[in-house]
Protein backbone atom coordinates (compact mmCIF):
# COMPACT_ATOMS: atom_id res chain seq x y z
CA UNK A 1 0.00 0.00 0.00
CA UNK A 2 1.60 3.62 -1.24
CA UNK A 3 1.72 6.53 1.20
CA UNK A 4 -0.61 9.37 0.11
CA UNK A 5 2.21 11.94 -0.29
CA UNK A 6 3.18 11.73 3.48
CA UNK A 7 6.73 12.12 4.56
CA UNK A 8 8.77 10.97 7.36
CA UNK A 9 11.94 12.56 8.67
CA UNK A 10 14.83 10.42 9.36
CA UNK A 11 14.07 9.77 13.27
CA UNK A 12 10.47 8.66 11.97
CA UNK A 13 12.61 6.15 10.00
CA UNK A 14 14.91 4.86 12.41
CA UNK A 15 12.16 4.22 14.74
CA UNK A 16 10.03 2.36 12.43
CA UNK A 17 13.22 0.59 11.42
CA UNK A 18 14.05 -0.14 14.56
CA UNK A 19 10.25 -1.27 15.61
CA UNK A 20 10.49 -3.56 12.43
CA UNK A 21 14.30 -5.52 14.14
CA UNK A 22 12.57 -5.55 17.30
CA UNK A 23 9.07 -7.48 15.72
CA UNK A 24 12.03 -9.70 13.74
CA UNK A 25 13.89 -10.37 16.96
CA UNK A 26 11.10 -11.39 18.87
CA UNK A 27 10.07 -13.85 16.12
CA UNK A 28 13.32 -15.65 15.11
CA UNK A 29 13.74 -16.20 19.25
CA UNK A 30 10.48 -17.96 19.03
CA UNK A 31 11.24 -20.09 16.25
CA UNK A 32 8.30 -18.56 14.20
CA UNK A 33 9.15 -18.65 10.86
CA UNK A 34 7.55 -15.72 8.34
CA UNK A 35 4.92 -17.92 6.95
CA UNK A 36 3.74 -19.69 10.27
CA UNK A 37 4.01 -16.02 11.86
CA UNK A 38 1.93 -14.45 8.84
CA UNK A 39 -0.66 -17.07 9.03
CA UNK A 40 -0.98 -16.69 13.07
CA UNK A 41 -1.78 -12.82 12.19
CA UNK A 42 -3.93 -13.23 9.59
CA UNK A 43 -1.58 -11.19 6.89
CA UNK A 44 0.27 -12.37 3.66
CA UNK A 45 3.56 -12.63 4.58
CA UNK A 46 4.53 -9.71 1.95
CA UNK A 47 3.02 -7.46 4.56
CA UNK A 48 4.87 -8.95 7.55
CA UNK A 49 8.29 -8.52 5.49
CA UNK A 50 6.77 -4.74 5.65
CA UNK A 51 6.37 -5.01 9.33
CA UNK A 52 9.26 -5.81 9.43
CA UNK A 53 11.09 -3.53 7.53
CA UNK A 54 9.31 -0.77 9.36
CA UNK A 55 7.24 0.43 6.25
CA UNK A 56 5.40 3.68 7.56
CA UNK A 57 2.43 2.39 5.20
CA UNK A 58 1.38 -0.45 7.69
CA UNK A 59 -1.47 0.19 9.55
CA UNK A 60 -1.47 0.08 13.34
CA UNK A 61 -3.80 -2.63 13.33
CA UNK A 62 -1.66 -4.88 11.53
CA UNK A 63 1.37 -4.30 14.12
CA UNK A 64 -1.78 -5.21 16.90
CA UNK A 65 -2.18 -8.59 15.35
CA UNK A 66 1.78 -9.14 14.80
CA UNK A 67 2.62 -7.97 18.06
CA UNK A 68 -0.67 -10.16 19.52
CA UNK A 69 0.83 -13.19 18.29
CA UNK A 70 4.00 -12.85 19.68
CA UNK A 71 2.24 -11.51 23.47
CA UNK A 72 3.69 -8.32 23.06
CA UNK A 73 0.47 -6.68 22.22
CA UNK A 74 0.35 -4.73 25.90
CA UNK A 75 3.20 -2.81 24.89
CA UNK A 76 1.50 -0.77 22.55
CA UNK A 77 -0.24 0.45 26.03
CA UNK A 78 2.87 2.27 27.09
CA UNK A 79 2.78 4.52 23.92
CA UNK A 80 2.09 7.90 25.34
CA UNK A 81 1.76 6.77 28.86
CA UNK A 82 3.61 9.11 30.85
CA UNK A 83 4.04 12.37 28.63
CA UNK A 84 5.86 14.28 30.49
CA UNK A 85 5.39 17.34 28.46
CA UNK A 86 1.91 16.85 28.67
CA UNK A 87 1.79 16.45 32.25
CA UNK A 88 4.23 19.83 33.04
CA UNK A 89 2.02 21.87 30.20
CA UNK A 90 -1.35 20.27 32.53
CA UNK A 91 0.02 21.01 35.66
CA UNK A 92 1.28 24.54 34.38
CA UNK A 93 -2.18 25.46 33.46
CA UNK A 94 -1.94 26.34 29.76
CA UNK A 95 -4.33 24.15 28.54
CA UNK A 96 -7.30 26.35 29.46
CA UNK A 97 -10.59 26.21 27.44
CA UNK A 98 -12.29 30.09 27.30
CA UNK A 99 -14.90 31.30 25.09
CA UNK A 100 -14.26 34.38 23.84
CA UNK A 101 -15.92 37.30 25.32
CA UNK A 102 -18.75 39.29 23.48
CA UNK A 103 -17.79 42.80 22.69
CA UNK A 104 -19.82 45.93 22.71
CA UNK A 105 -19.10 45.89 19.02
CA UNK A 106 -21.03 42.83 18.27
CA UNK A 107 -23.82 44.36 20.31
CA UNK A 108 -24.58 47.35 18.90
CA UNK A 109 -23.72 45.78 15.17
CA UNK A 110 -26.89 43.49 16.09
CA UNK A 111 -29.10 45.64 17.86
CA UNK A 112 -28.30 47.98 14.72
CA UNK A 113 -29.37 45.11 12.33
CA UNK A 114 -32.41 44.89 15.09
CA UNK A 115 -33.61 48.89 15.00
CA UNK A 116 -33.24 49.46 10.94
CA UNK A 117 -35.56 46.21 10.82
CA UNK A 118 -38.21 47.67 13.21
CA UNK A 119 -37.79 51.33 11.36
CA UNK A 120 -37.73 50.41 7.40
CA UNK A 121 -40.84 48.92 6.15
CA UNK A 122 -40.82 46.47 3.32
CA UNK A 123 -41.16 47.59 0.19
CA UNK A 124 -43.31 45.48 -1.99
CA UNK A 125 -43.97 46.05 -6.06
Amino acid sequence: MKSKGTSYNQKQKNILATLGENIKLARLRRKLSIRSMAERAGIATSTLGSVEDGSPSVSLGIYLQVLSVLRLEDDVLLIADKDPLGRQIQDAGLIVKKRAPKTKKTVSAIDHVIDKGNSEKPKFD
